[in-house]
């Protein structure tokens, strides 16, 4: 008689080790899901007060931030991630200041109201290259659209990001947000996140990393937005002041050490103008690799065709040094010049550090095809730069790439981000249509805000009410604080267990109800 291996499941174990990472993780989710509601209730001055006082803290932080995330990751320049923590304090607030997403707006002539509706939780992952900004940004976008926020650090970077985290939200909480508006995830993995982003209880998620990440959040079931990798040309045109355009194509590109995908990741220009821009990017501080550098620097950077992670957000010296290149010590960038592009050319691609590539072509068209070729290989949708004062090879330029913000005569590092244009500031670039992604725009607190239309018959014998001294009776939570069994720890809880942490505290009979009918069903499904 042949023995049946598979246990029966009255016979399986009763007592199961929770997993105590994602029990805490769904409590964050159970008290973010608390705080949102609270959080949709406040006007707009108290709206305006908690983003103020996050603002703040965020900048005085920033300094000691930029220091920590270099140290825990190797990546980058803590003078320049200083300066990015920065711009994403109060020159964010300050942009979005007069964006009213709080009250009705009210239009008379086409007979309408729209009423702002929060998404509730946002689920923000954040790179290892840009962990704080990024978690500043995120932030100060939830606490300007009303939305509580459960931040994913890359693990590189948890520590920074979880004392960053916590510093934003006791600035909240002391300004009158409702406790769990801003929480951190202390130890994440994929397996985790994975099960965050697939939670009912998620409206959004806001994806900032790896390509492979970004799919992930696509493919949770929840609504996403998920910015793509970066590869950006650079074009110079024979019309450019080319000192300037040098100065500025050095300095971004060296600007915490390229790790920012909004950087000039290849030159374009005419061979006509090479020697004289060539001699700028010297003068600039930039070392222009010979034919033997510049295999050297591709065996290194691209070790089978993949980019050497070890380089990343490293200094062009640092760089110079690992590939066996001597370079003066005071380099800011390395440029290698390529004959080609495409797949056979890795340095070609997206590098993030101060590798620049530098093509020439023998005329505008062909460069502009050359560009195109670039944003195929990667970056498609994301940014590209000209520098020139000729209008017509500007809108040119622009009108056959396939991008959505081409920055001009600026840094593309800083002006494709917001910072050194008109763009609105951001460190979630949308790549539109053409990078697969949901939104081509760079992001900001209105993507976190849905409206709610009350639309009048068109008729002209139909009225109109009058709005204009009506408010929005808004019911939510009676207190900011959460209630005890949300502020019990769940690290020795499984999570079916979490809201009854605290059982001297009044129990919600419906969602123990809910619980039970659920575990039952489950175990009906077992049976079968």
């Amino acid at each position: 008689m042949q023995t049946n291996d598979i246990a029966h499941p009255l016979e399986a174990p009763r007592l199961q080790v929770p997993d105590q990472a994602l029990a805490t993780g769904l409590m964050k989710i159970d008290r973010a899901e608390w705080a949102a509601k609270h959080f949709a209730s406040l006007d707009h001055a108290a709206v305006m007060s908690i983003a103020t006082a996050v603002a703040k803290a965020a900048h005085d932080n920033a300094g000691y931030f930029a220091e920590w995330a270099v140290r825990e990751t190797g990546y980058g320049v803590a003078e320049h991630k200083k300066l990015k923590n920065e711009l994403v304090a109060y020159p964010l607030l300050d942009y979005y200041r007069e964006l009213d997403l709080v009250n009705p707006r009210v239009d008379q002539a086409r007979k309408m109201v729209e009423i702002p509706k929060p998404a509730g939780i946002v689920l923000a992952l954040t790179p290892a290259t840009n962990p704080v900004s990024t978690l500043y940004y995120k932030v100060m976008l939830a606490m300007l659209s009303r939305n509580a926020i459960i931040i994913s650090p890359h693990p590189a970077a948890s520590e920074c990001c979880n004392e960053a985290a916590q510093k934003l939200n006791a600035a909240a909480l002391a300004a009158g947000a409702p406790d769990g508006v801003i929480q951190c995830i202390e130890s994440p993995s994929v397996p985790l996140v994975n099960t965050l982003m697939a939670s009912p209880k998620v409206a959004v998620v806001l994806a900032t990393g790896g390509e492979s990440m970004v799919r992930a959040a696509y493919s949770s079931g929840n609504p996403a937005l998920g910015v793509g990798p970066g590869n950006a040309p650079v074009f110079v045109d024979s019309s450019a002041d080319m000192r300037r355009a040098a100065q500025m194509i050095v300095s971004s590109k060296s600007f915490d050490n390229s790790v920012l995908c909004t950087n000039e990741s290849v030159l374009l220009t005419l061979e006509q103008d090479r020697q004289r821009l060539e001699r700028e990017l010297r003068l600039a501080g930039a070392h222009l690799c010979n034919e033997e550098e510049v295999v050297r620097l591709r065996a290194y950077l691209f070790p089978e065709d993949q980019l050497n992670l070890a380089a990343v957000g490293k200094s062009a010296t640092w760089i110079a040094r690992e590939a066996g290149l001597r370079v003066q010590p005071n380099s800011k960038i390395l440029v290698a010049k390529i004959n080609q592009v495409g797949i056979s050319e890795p340095l070609s691609k997206e590098k993030l550090c101060p590798v620049l590539a530098l093509y020439c072509s023998d005329s505008f068209e062909g460069a502009r095809r050359v560009a195109q070729m670039i944003l195929r290989l990667s970056g498609a949708g994301h940014s590209a730069a000209f520098h020139g004062e000729d209008a017509q090879r500007a809108l040119d330029f622009a009108a056959h790439l396939n991008v959505y913000r081409v920055v001009v005569n600026a840094p593309c590092s800083q002006g494709a981000a917001g910072f050194a244009t008109h763009l609105p500031p951001t460190f979630m670039i949308g790549t539109g249509y053409f990078g697969r992604s949901s939104v081509g725009e760079n992001v900001g607190p209105q993507h976190l805000v849905h409206w709610t239309r009350l639309a009048y018959n068109k008729d002209a014998t139909q009225t109109f009410a009058d709005f204009r001294q009506l408010r929005i009776s808004v019911t939510g939570p009676k207190s900011a604080q959460v209630p005890a069994p949300y502020r019990s720890s769940a690290a020795t809880l499984g999570a079916s267990h979490a809201l009854v942490a605290n059982p001297d505290e009044t129990l919600n009979k419906e969602l123990i109800r809910q619980l039970i009918a659920q575990e039952l069903r489950d175990m009906k499904k077992n049976f079968k």
